[in-house]
């Protein structure tokens, strides 16, 4: 299994990045255009560029991300029924979970309780929920499932006890129908794991260790490289 490589020239200068979304990619006559969110020193951005039109097209949202620790985007739509939503969550470093329903525009709801979270990473987006698996410092792995009904109520639930405490990155895509690649990134070490994790089912999860991944991890911000939101299905809850 291979470690980390570019899949397009730099956007941003080593270590400007502090936090960052899932990048959309669509194909397009003039390459590909990318877009995605990311926190730069205090400040949240989005960004759009595709490098056969020029330079990127940067929309600042704003500030106050210093005390931010995960941040990402649940952009669904169903195919059939075109049911849709657009969420941003972002965990702060007190552990309160905060969430922006329909852009940035709009207050801010906001959960208390997760100040044991080292990091977390989207598994699922349906109609009527998104789910996070995140792991904790005292090593438990847990899935986060936030209803998109107000206020906001999340879902905890155990799937391990032990043993995941020493990644300090995950990041998670579909794999197969309803399962998740998990990959976890410990930046202690610059070493990546991936894990096949069935669909979420509390501690009857099955997970199986594919094993290292070889190469090295840097100690980067990691996200996930998506495809346009209505052709990225997550089902892994």
């Amino acid at each position: 299994m291979k470690g980390p490589t570019a899949v397009d020239e730099p956007v941003f200068p080593p270590g400007e990045v502090r936090l960052s979304s899932t990048w959309e990619t669509e194909p397009n006559v003039a390459g590909f255009d990318r877009s995605g969110y990311v926190v730069r020193g205090d400040v949240l951005y989005r960004y759009f560029y595709n490098f056969g039109y020029g330079d990127p097209i940067v929309s600042r949202i704003g500030g106050g991300w210093s005390n931010f620790t995960a941040f990402e985007v649940a952009h669904f739509e169903d195919p059939k029924t075109k049911v849709s939503h657009f969420m941003a969550y972002g965990l702060r470093s007190d552990g309160t979970l905060f969430r922006w329903n329909g852009g940035f525009g709009r207050a801010a709801q906001s959960a208390p309780g997760f100040s044991s979270v080292k990091s977390m990473a989207l598994i699922s987006k349906t109609a009527t929920y998104d789910t996070f698996l995140a792991n904790t410092r005292g090593g438990a792995l847990y899935t986060i499932r936030i209803p998109i009904t107000s206020p906001l109520k999340p879902i905890v639930t155990r799937v391990r006890t032990s043993t995941w405490q020493g990644f300090e990155a995950l990041v998670a895509d579909k794999c197969g129908n309803y399962g998740t690649l998990l990959l976890g990134i410990d930046k202690d070490t610059k070493s990546g794991y991936l894990y096949a994790v069935g669909h979420a089912n509390g501690t009857a999860t099955v997970i199986n260790a594919l094993g290292k991944v070889n190469g090295t991890m840097p100690d980067s911000p990691y996200y996930r490289w998506g495809v346009v939101f209505y052709l990225d299905p997550l089902n892994g809850d």
